[in-house]
């Protein structure tokens, strides 16, 4: 029965110990440190080095409609969301009580007149 205990013990101990382990330290290869993996990026982006000098980067297929798609959208969005009417409830009301205040002004008038 010891035997068996001991022997979950230390198999518990290795799961945990491997469990453990930080990036780059521990002893042996982890997931971090083992072979294919660099030490640190090479500084581009996307992984991919700038064309030699007096060439332009060739476009790929999705990024000519991605472009054009995102522009006509901010387009579309920003006039259509100026255009749009007002109908807050704060707008209807202020335009009430406009009405209202120049109804007033009218009787006040009218009475004042006769």
């Amino acid at each position: 029965m010891r035997a068996i205990s001991s022997a979950a013990g230390g198999m518990l101990r290795a799961r945990l110990r491997g469990a453990a382990r930080v990036r780059g330290g521990g002893e042996g290869a982890g997931r971090w440190t083992t072979p294919g993996h660099e030490e640190r990026p090479k500084g581009y982006i996307f992984n991919r080095p700038p064309p030699p000098p007096g060439e332009s980067r060739k476009w790929e297929d999705w990024e000519l409609p991605c472009y054009v798609t995102s522009f006509l959208t901010v387009v579309i969005l920003g006039v259509g969301l100026n255009a749009k009417p007002d109908l807050t409830i704060e707008t209807w009301a202020h335009q009430k009580a406009l009405e209202r205040l120049q109804q007033q002004e009218l009787a006040a008038a009218d009475a004042q007149a006769e």
